[in-house]
C-alpha cells in the first residue's frame, strides 16, 4: 500500500469515529480535547485534498491519539464495536 492508501483508510476510519463519538464529560478539558482532535482531523482532510499524503496521515493519527486519550480520561465514549480501535 502507498501512503495515499493509508491516509485514505485513516480518513474513513476517523469519519466513522467522529460520527459516533459522544462527549460524556462537562469538564472544560473534554471540549479542548475534542477541538484538538477535530482540528487535526480537518487538517488531515485539507492535506489529503492538497496531495500531501504523509502530512494527512500524520494529522489523522494525531486526531486519533487525542480521542484515545480522551477515552482514557473518560471525556468521550464510543460504541462497543469501535472500542477495538483504541487502547482505552
Amino acid at each position: 500500500m502507498k501512503i495515499q492508501d493509508y491516509a485514505l483508510k485513516e480518513m474513513k476510519r476517523m469519519k466513522g469515529i467522529f460520527s459516533k463519538l459522544k462527549t460524556i464529560s462537562e469538564d472544560k478539558k473534554a471540549g479542548e480535547f475534542y477541538d484538538f482532535a477535530n482540528n487535526y482531523f480537518k487538517d488531515g482532510q485539507y492535506f489529503f485534498k492538497q496531495g500531501k499524503f504523509p502530512e494527512s496521515f500524520e494529522a489523522f493519527i494525531i486526531s486519533w491519539a487525542y480521542i484515545d486519550i480522551g477515552l482514557k480520561l473518560k471525556f468521550f465514549e464510543v460504541p462497543g464495536d469501535m472500542k477495538g480501535f483504541f487502547t482505552a
